[in-house]
């Protein structure tokens, strides 16, 4: 019995698949005449068909194609259940759009469509971290539907686990402060200041944005890394499902741990920092230790150290909100887990600068 056997019937070519089609090897003679011939149509008929396998379907993938092509017509009859769904399937457009080959609308319609873009996408954050905040206070007072255990881990990874890098990073930077500060005051013979110098950046706002700048890169891509996870493999939707809370589940614990964590580390990177400088100040400029410790201690003041702990306050709910927000609003792969890591650091360290401007200017203003 014949497997394939072509007949042209009414100006159309009729393939008749005559038995099971597995593990066939691809007819490149059949399509080759088919293409050559001068017919309307191709129509593909089955008969006793009970077995198949994927070379039945890139036989009719390229019959479908090579009608299509040439503009003919191409249909089945007594096809098997579900294949016509898979040749659908094979003929889908790629949901990754060609940027290249889109029609340009014009300057005016794509601006406005860019500012429709960022107004969403302004909104939607407000919303989610205004709602979160508001959970962050509430919880002080009322419980929430989150567990102590996923707290203590998180308070694990965002402060132990982070000291080790905190106080070298700010250690090398106070070394660095000392060292650039030092080329200037030497002109004056006033080497001495350098402790000043040290003292005063480490504590009113280098400290604070080190550490933000470390936790953003550290333990802000780890919250969005997790919880684009957990969006990838459904967790995220089946919390929903169960009516869980995801904001006070999965942001509130990290927020609770990050946000109690920074200031502590704000405070051993201030004095990781002092020692660098000092390091400097009595190795590499000769001061004598007792005059660079008198000078850093009457350079220390209250408001300073404060101001520093303030910075580190904000940034903790910074570094939350980017790291959570684009964790769960990821998309349900692999690629998108990494842009939302990668979006998580650059936002957080973004808005960490504007808010230093914003902080910076209104303290300016109150003379602190």
């Amino acid at each position: 019995m014949e497997l394939l056997k072509t007949d042209i019937i009414d100006n159309i070519a009729q393939i008749t698949i005559t038995g099971n089609y597995v593990k066939q090897d691809f007819p490149n003679d059949l399509l080759l005449d088919i293409s050559q011939k001068q017919i309307k149509g191709i129509k593909v008929v089955f008969e006793k068909l009970d077995d198949w396998d994927s070379s039945l379907l890139a036989l009719l993938y390229a019959l479908s194609k090579t009608a299509k092509e040439s503009k003919r017509s191409f249909e089945m009859k007594n096809e098997p259940l579900g294949i016509k769904k898979l040749l659908e399937l094979s003929f889908a457009v790629s949901s990754v759009q060609n940027l290249t080959n889109s029609e340009d609308k014009g300057f005016l319609y794509n601006f406005g469509q860019t500012a429709l873009t960022a107004y969403e996408s302004l909104r939607r954050g407000a919303t989610f971290a205004l709602e979160n905040i508001r959970n962050f206070f509430s919880s002080l007072v009322y419980p929430k539907a989150m567990r102590k255990v996923d707290v203590l881990f998180a308070l694990q990874e965002c402060g132990p686990k982070a000291m080790p890098i905190v106080l070298l990073i700010s250690f090398m930077v106070g070394l660095i402060l000392a060292f650039v500060g030092a080329v200037q005051l030497q002109v004056f013979g006033a080497e001495v200041y350098v402790a000043s110098l040290v003292t005063i950046g480490m504590t009113r706002i280098m400290g604070a944005i080190m550490v933000g700048i470390i936790m953003a890169g550290r333990t802000g891509a780890s919250f969005a890394a997790t919880i684009g996870t957990m969006q990838v493999n459904e967790e995220i939707d089946a919390l929903r499902t169960m009516g869980v809370s995801v904001n006070e589940f999965l942001v509130l614990p990290r927020m609770l741990a990050i946000v109690l964590v920074m200031p502590i580390l704000t405070m051993f990177a201030d004095f990781s920092g002092m020692m660098g400088g000092l390091s400097v100040g009595v190795l590499a400029l000769d001061i004598p230790f007792g005059e660079y410790v008198k000078h850093a201690l009457n350079a220390w003041y209250l408001k300073h150290f404060l101001v520093g702990v303030f910075h580190a306050f904000v940034f903790g709910f910074i570094i939350a909100l980017c790291g959570c927000y684009f964790g769960i609003n990821a998309g349900k792969n692999a690629d998108s887990v990494g842009k939302a890591t990668t979006n998580a650091v650059v936002y957080a360290i973004v808005w960490m600068i504007v808010a230093t401007g914003i902080i910076t200017l209104c303290l300016q203003r109150m003379g602190i």
